[in-house]
């Protein structure tokens, strides 16, 4: 006959049915655990970033390995390559399409800062155009750094007053 530990049993006389957190937790456990990536490779970084959903390195681990390719269902894009002035407006037009809040990985040196590409046809940055919440370094960046961007990404999601803007008109983010 086997019995149940009484220490480790759920003794709901003492704790009651009760749980007692702040909604800017919840929300932001929510959120930071289920980002849904809107990949835009440009370039080399693109097939770093494809390495990163392998069954080797595993994205799912961090709540990101739903990649989306339509900007309504996406809540981060992930800039990934180098990004010319011919495809700067739509890069910013897909990402005006996000819906709020919004945030932006720039991945690898040239869409961080241009990369060795120093030309007129070359952006020297997409935070040029876009508000960029992390970068990742290198050329190209391994999907260790990808995966170590992500957590990076949800300690800030985390950080974010995020139950105040659901009343908002608009968020701002």
């Amino acid at each position: 006959m086997v019995t149940a530990n009484k220490e480790a049993t759920y003794n709901s006389a003492i704790e009651g049915d009760i749980v007692v957190t702040r909604l800017d937790a919840v929300i932001n456990w929510i959120r930071s655990n289920s980002i849904w990536p809107m990949p835009m490779g440009l370039a080399c970084c693109g097939i770093e970033l494809m390495g990163a959903g392998g069954a080797r390195f595993d994205i799912a681990r961090f709540g990101a390995e739903v990649m989306r390719f339509s900007p309504r269902q996406s809540d981060c894009m992930i800039v990934a390559g180098t990004v010319t002035y011919k495809m700067a407006p739509h890069i910013r037009r897909i990402y005006d399409q996000m819906a709020s809040p919004k945030w932006v990985i720039a991945m690898g040196a040239c869409a961080s800062t241009g990369g060795m590409y120093r030309s007129y046809a070359t952006m020297q940055g997409v935070d040029r155009i876009l508000p960029v919440d992390v970068y990742i370094s290198g050329c190209p960046p391994r999907p260790e750094a990808i995966l170590d961007a992500l957590i990076k990404m949800q300690e800030k999601i985390r950080r974010e007053p995020s139950a105040k803007m659901l009343f908002k008109e608009e968020y701002k983010g």
